[in-house]
């Protein structure tokens, strides 16, 4: 029981106390044995709930609270060295109002805007801290506990971008370097894989590894791993030339000496900015080659640094804007395969249900058998879970540290769940298994059939996961209505009545069960409590009619041959006209289609062996749908004609088909990547990668607003007004930044 505190509920008493030892022993796992068992969820759910106790309670904030330390004891494995600066920690803002609460005590405090403000990335990584003497890498070491870290000078040397001496001018006697030392994610991928090879526990996530690989007793083994570190700060600054007098010219200046000095902070005026540069990073969070868990908001001005001074653990000029935890820990308790539309079989996590990035979940994918061996994740374990944004849920990999030895291997089943068929790889390169049963598995077909109803494909109203499961796999004794997608425009109300289904998860497509009984949950989708047409079906049968008078593009999508999406499917369409045209061609003038190649054309070439795919073809002919477009009709001045278009992210105005056929009706052409033969990428909301590799290349990039003033007015109407020559000195630098030439030589090459 608590000590206990004069004027402090017994019940709060033990709440601290309790929560207390939960942190502690959580930091000591964290930084000390770099083998975390809570979630950073978790453990700032703890964090909050201890400062609210300790606000409302202030003698229950002594010195050996966790909320007043850092970090945690230092490990016994590596000498203790004492830091010539105390490392803070930082505090957390959550949302924009504790944001605008921070730069408000700023302001306060120096009775003056604090601004500007540096804004930067917070890398998911290990505490470190370099000492140069005289230019020379002399230390280095962890956090700790802010004042003793452990020494890790030979593990830090064995680290690529860590320089032993700096170079430049104006180097101070003594520079104190924090930064963090990270492994980028490819890197933690490839040690994993390498771990699970030789029989050890795999890291949990880039962070556990980074720290893992940096307390090495023996530094061959560091030197092994694809370690990085990025600066982020100065202890002391000794000697030499004066401290530059804002943090983004202290950067400057450590990289003029050598050091890694992240590319992608950014120096803004005011909240609005900050705003901006935190939504950003949190829509492109996983565009890094490392993980960010946020973004650090400082002080730019050194003077006003100083001034706001420190907390007993943290400055009052720097603030952690800490995005919403997209891993959680949870328990996996089976591994179970779901059958894709076509025939590849894929390993799922059945997991205890948690909450992840807004929504619960319970099933999340392991891709294939490699995968779950390359993870090294074992039924029975407790793993960490991601749930990036709209994301499907995946398992990261498993909290070894929490094994009980009941844990045992998952085993890939040779036989298809659904059809009994044995499962095999289909060309001996493939690293999916699939069934090869692909006429009359009910798990293919089922997927089909959701996926030719789908928006990207003939897009049916009422033919959702459900409708196809019922369609496809009634319960015994009735007869499915829909055997091939031959049969789907055919369908009958009366076929449509007696049928009841079992209802499938649309992820795994693996049945739902009553979480009361057990029992699989079943659903009358076609027929009301009278047994007469449900509005479903109503509805169903009349979108299909509408669908069968679809563009070209749209029925080469649904009938799902590997490789044809929408881009290959509209280049397609635009080539041959007809699908007759497209079936009857040559693989050679299939390939010579640009969009498409040769193996894109092989697969259609092969489809159209089969003849129950042929039978397909001939029985949606009949039924009316429409097998061929009419010739593209000019209508009004082609402004477009010869430029080349990709569009990404949402669009309020259009979907994406809908901006693709606008320009194509004004003479463009719209591919599915950014390349340097691309004009124009048109970027809507939550933009992905398409958007940076545009940055990259230089292609111009359109907004919604700009995109509708090109559709009427041009091209001219949007493109910036051309620049005038540039001074040379001017030049010799923009080619230095690109080279990192000298100056003088870059002049000379300019």
């Amino acid at each position: 029981m608590a000590a206990e505190v004069e004027g402090v509920p017994v019940d709060a008493l033990e709440r601290h106390a309790e929560l207390a030892e939960l942190a502690d022993e959580a930091n000591w796992r964290y930084y000390v044995l770099d083998q975390p068992t809570v979630s950073d969820a978790e453990y700032d759910r703890w964090m909050r709930e201890l400062r609210e106790l300790e606000e409302a309670h202030p003698s229950l904030r002594t010195p050996d609270s966790p909320t007043q330390k850092v970090g945690a004891p230092i490990s016994t494995d590596f000498a203790p060295v004492q830091h010539l600066r105390r490392l803070e920690s930082l505090d957390n803002a959550f949302n924009d109002a504790d944001l605008a609460g921070w730069q408000a005590r700023a302001e306060r405090l120096l009775e003056a805007d604090p601004g500007p403000y540096l804004c930067e990335l917070k890398i998911d990584g290990l505490a470190i801290a370099l000492v140069y003497e005289k230019g020379r890498l002399v230390r280095g070491a962890t956090r700790g506990d802010g004042r003793v870290g452990d020494d890790v000078t030979a593990n830090v040397r064995t680290i690529k971008n860590i320089p032993h001496r700096l170079t430049g001018d104006g180097i101070p006697d003594v520079l104190e370097v924090r930064g963090e030392v990270f492994l980028p994610v490819a890197g933690f991928e490839k040690l994993n894989e390498q771990l699970v090879a030789a029989g050890k526990p795999p890291f949990a996530n880039p962070r556990n590894s980074a720290a893992g690989s940096l307390r090495q007793k023996d530094p061959r083994v560091t030197a092994q791993r694809d370690l990085a570190m990025i600066c982020h700060g100065v202890g002391a600054w000794e000697g030499g030339e004066p401290l530059p007098p804002t943090q983004s010219a202290v950067y400057e200046r450590l990289r003029d000496f050598g050091l890694p000095v992240s590319d992608l902070y950014k120096v803004v005026g005011g909240l609005t900015e900050i705003g901006d540069f935190v939504e950003h990073y949190r829509q492109h969070r996983h565009d890094t080659a490392y993980e960010i868990d946020g973004v650090v908001v400082k002080v730019d001005r050194i003077p006003a640094q100083r001034d706001l001074g420190s907390t007993s653990r943290a400055p009052r000029w720097a603030i952690a804007f800490k995005y919403p935890p997209e891993e959680v820990n949870t328990k996996l308790l089976d591994i179970q395969v779901g059958v894709g539309r076509t025939g590849r079989v894929t390993p799922y996590g059945v997991m205890k249900p948690v909450v992840v990035a807004g929504s619960t979940v319970e099933r999340a994918t392991l891709h294939n058998a490699s995968e779950v061996l390359r993870k090294g994740v074992l039924i029975g374990d407790t793993v960490v879970l991601r749930k990036a944004g709209d994301v499907i849920p995946e398992i990261v990999g498993p909290v070894a540290a929490l094994r009980d030895g009941s844990e045992r291997e998952f085993v890939m089943p040779t036989h298809c769940p659904e059809c009994g068929t044995e499962l095999r790889r289909m060309k001996e390169a493939d690293v999916d298994i699939r069934c090869p049963n692909a006429r009359s598995c009910p798990a293919q077909l089922r997927e089909r059939i959701f996926f030719a109803a789908g928006r990207g494909a003939f897009d049916i109203e009422g033919l959702g996961y459900v409708a196809a499961t019922a369609l496809t796999a009634p319960l015994p004794p009735q007869e499915p209505p829909v055997r091939t997608e031959a049969d789907l425009f055919d369908l009958k109300m009366e076929q449509l009545l007696p049928i009841k289904s079992v209802v499938r998860d649309q992820d795994t497509g693996l049945p739902k069960t009553d979480p009361e009984t057990g029992e699989p949950k079943v659903v009358t989708f076609f027929a009301n409590m009278n047994g007469e047409p449900s509005k479903n079906a109503e509805h169903m049968l009349a979108h299909l009619q509408i669908a069968k008078d679809r563009p070209l593009w749209r029925v080469l999508v649904a009938l799902s041959i590997r490789h044809v999406g929408p881009t290959a499917a509209q280049a397609l369409a635009t080539a041959f006209l007809s699908l007759d045209r497209v079936f009857t061609a040559s693989e050679e003038e299939l390939a010579a289609v640009e969009g498409v190649g040769p193996t894109i054309a092989a697969s259609i070439r092969e489809w159209y062996t089969e003849d129950w795919h042929r039978e397909i073809v001939e029985r949606w002919r009949e039924a009316g749908v429409r097998m061929e477009d009419e010739p593209p009709a000019v209508e009004g001045p082609q402004t477009l004609a010869g430029l080349t278009f990709v569009v990404t992210g949402t669009l309020a105005g259009f979907t994406r088909d809908e901006a693709g056929e606008a320009v194509a009706g004004k003479g463009g052409k719209v591919t599915g990547s950014v390349s340097k033969k691309t004009d124009f990428l048109i970027a809507g909301e939550n933009a992905g990668s398409k958007y940076d590799k545009a940055l990259k290349l230089g292609v111009q990039i359109l907004n919604e607003e700009q995109f509708t003033t090109l559709l009427t007015h041009g091209p001219d109407a949007v493109r910036p007004p051309a620049a005038e020559e540039p001074p040379q000195e001017v030049a010799a630098a923009e080619v230095a930044a690109r080279t990192s030439e000298p100056p003088a030589k870059a002049a000379a090459d300019a």
